[in-house]
């Protein structure tokens, strides 16, 4: 491989990881703006911004992924949060991504998009939980768990039915995925 084709390849990748990162955060800042109509959860949110680690997983080396994580985390935080809304997307989005990896390792036999999707919604709020347990020093948080793995299943779902439609509506999705499962091991400059 010449190093022009390696350098246009990397240049390339950094430019969808930056393009996912801003979807993204926009998602992200947007979903802060739209009240949860449930009072039986508060501070309950969808997830949209999850939408984005999916695509992510299914078209992206593993590396590739958690940087998108990050910097989706540390934007967003920058932009319109607080230290604490930070350590609770970060135990969220990161039990989540792990979760949906290993998920993900089944196959597609096994496990579609929507399950990998619907382990990550209760997964991130697993995780968002174990952290408000850390901060708060105590284990009752976990007790809010049944009612946002209810409202984390439902948002996995409706996520993973999305990018099913992404996939199988936006053509160059598709290309990117069908080339990450053909060549995952490949290594990426």
């Amino acid at each position: 491989m010449n190093k022009s084709y390696a350098l246009s390849n990397r240049i390339h990748r950094n430019i969808y990881i930056s393009l996912l990162v801003a979807q993204g955060v926009i998602i992200g800042i947007l979903e802060r703006l739209i009240p949860f109509p449930f009072a039986f959860a508060p501070g309950a949110k969808l997830g949209l911004a999850n939408l984005i680690t999916i695509v992510a997983i299914f078209t992206l080396p593993l590396r590739d992924v958690i940087t998108l994580t990050w910097l989706r985390l540390i934007l967003t935080a920058l932009i319109g949060g607080t230290l604490s809304t930070f350590l609770y997307s970060f135990g969220g989005a990161f039990l989540s991504l792990f979760a949906m990896l290993l998920v993900k390792q089944l196959g597609p036999k096994r496990v579609s998009i929507i399950g990998i999707s619907a382990t990550g919604g209760v997964m991130h709020n697993v995780g968002q939980l174990l952290m408000a347990s850390l901060i708060a020093q105590t284990w009752t948080v976990m007790l809010y768990l049944p009612i946002l793995s209810i409202i984390g299943i439902a948002a996995g779902i409706a996520l993973g039915i999305a990018a099913n439609y992404l996939f199988t509506h936006v053509t160059i999705l598709n290309y990117l995925r069908f080339n990450h499962e053909q060549h995952p091991s490949q290594k990426k400059e």
